[in-house]
């Protein structure tokens, strides 16, 4: 019976790619994709990739190999949440001309709402 590790990408020590590289199904518990840490509401912390999966890919032709980095979830932190600043305050929303509140950021170009740059413009 042969061992379903393919030793090709078997190297946890970073000898030849570089990176500790596992093959398919082999990876450390501690070691997740940015799309696990994401489900896990963490993000990599500025970490760079600590290793790599490997394995061949019969989607993307004959001998394709597709590669996942991983990144350590022990030194993971918590995602961030979106800044109070990301809100648009209700002054950038303010017509100067007909002051109202619009429902939406006025342009910068125009300074007014639309309605009072169209009647502007006619």
């Amino acid at each position: 019976m042969a061992s379903r590790i393919r030793p090709r990408f078997w190297d946890p020590t970073g000898h030849r790619y570089g990176i500790p590289t596992y093959p398919w199904g082999t990876v450390p518990s501690h070691l997740r994709t940015l799309r696990q840490l994401d489900a896990e509401g963490l993000r990599p912390s500025g970490q760079g990739a600590q290793a790599q999966v490997l394995w061949c890919s019969r989607h993307y032709g004959a001998g394709t190999v597709r590669a996942a980095y991983l990144y350590d979830v022990r030194t993971a932190l918590p995602k961030r949440r979106p800044s109070q600043r990301s809100k648009v305050s209700p002054s950038r929303r303010t017509c100067p001309v007909c002051l109202t509140d619009v429902g939406y950021p006025l342009p910068r170009h125009l300074g007014t709402c639309l309605d009072c740059a169209e009647e502007a413009a006619a």
